[in-house]
């Protein structure tokens, strides 16, 4: 694209600043010696060369990285962190693999021996944990009870005490499922010794990583496992999301619900009090669960892939 109103002469000799000063390092000074001009002639034209396109300037990162949607989608969102991960896979267990890896090394950058890390179980937090590297002594904290399933995933106990053994520090966990049949049996287990010990220690947890899901058959562990009287009331009551257990309607309110009642896990409050919990959540079905929970103000991360990350820019 030529520099508007110029002629061709000063189309190259902008050119050839340009390569001068983007390409060579030279500085205006030298460039300005070089072609007798003095040095405010050779900033108009540098200037003049970016505002026509004559000059492109890109940022980009040599790996999976989408440095420019991961800037807009922490903008967008008032994040404290985004990661965007390139990759045209749309394979769930493939994305997994890849926003696990990206998570882990996120992860690893930002915890410190002060920290205290809760694990939310969620198919994404598990390959995560797969890939962490070791961590600064950190304690971990299990936040959500088991769930038992088919393909033999690893259940919140397995994950919280690889983690742990990863990073040396304390486990705190206990052997509970996620649901049990009423409160009265969820209010008995929530009083165990175990189960009080690691709930006990949610004031001291300083980040948290926890998965999410979409409030339909096959995008939503938690869904795939309730029962159809409890998938058919959660809908009657406008649940659209769940973050590991905590249940959201569209606009990212809490929904209270009587299966929550019957849960081992943390509510929303507690949630909220946490002061970074990162999602690593992904396929683009689940951009409407996406979006209602980063308008919910519990999360303050965001680890996705480049499909899921337009989608929730163009709501």
């Amino acid at each position: 694209m030529a520099v508007e109103g110029a002629g061709l002469a000063e189309v190259v000799l902008t050119a050839s600043i340009a390569r001068r000063y983007y390409l060579d390092g030279r500085s205006k000074v030298e460039i300005a010696e070089e072609f007798g001009l003095n040095r405010f002639k050779v900033a108009r034209l540098l200037e003049a060369a970016r505002e026509s396109g004559l000059v492109r300037i890109e940022i980009r990162h040599p790996g999976e990285l989408d440095v420019e949607l991961s800037g807009r989608l922490q903008e967008r969102f008032a994040l404290q962190h985004a990661v965007v991960i390139d990759t045209p896979d749309d394979n769930a267990e493939s994305l997994r693999g890849h926003l696990g890896r990206a998570a882990a090394q996120l992860l690893a950058e930002l915890i410190t021996p002060q920290d205290v890390l809760g694990m939310a179980w969620a198919r994404a937090v598990s390959a995560m944990a797969q890939a962490l590297p070791p961590l600064p002594g950190t304690p971990v904290v299990q936040l959500s009870g088991a769930l038992s399933l088919p393909d033999g995933m690893d259940a919140s106990v397995d994950v919280v005490r690889e983690v742990a053994a990863r990073s040396g520090g304390q486990a705190h966990y206990f052997y509970a499922p996620l649901t049990v049949p009423d409160a009265t049996t969820a209010r008995v287990l929530r009083q165990q010794p175990e189960v009080a010990r690691a709930f006990g220690q949610l004031p001291h947890v300083t980040k948290a990583v926890a998965g999410v899901g979409l409030w339909e058959p096959g995008q939503s562990v938690l869904y795939d496992v309730s029962t159809a009287e409890d998938r058919e009331a959660l809908r009657q009551a406008g649940v659209c999301a769940d973050v590991s257990g905590v249940f959201l309607s569209a606009d990212g309110t809490p929904v209270h619900t009587e299966l929550a009642e019957r849960m081992i896990v943390i509510n929303a409050e507690e949630m909220r009090s946490i002061p970074e919990v990162i999602v690593i959540p992904y396929g683009t079905a689940k951009a409407p669960a996406v979006l209602a929970t980063l308008r919910s103000g519990l999360v303050d991360g965001i680890v996705t892939h480049t499909a899921l990350a337009r989608a929730l820019l163009e709501k």
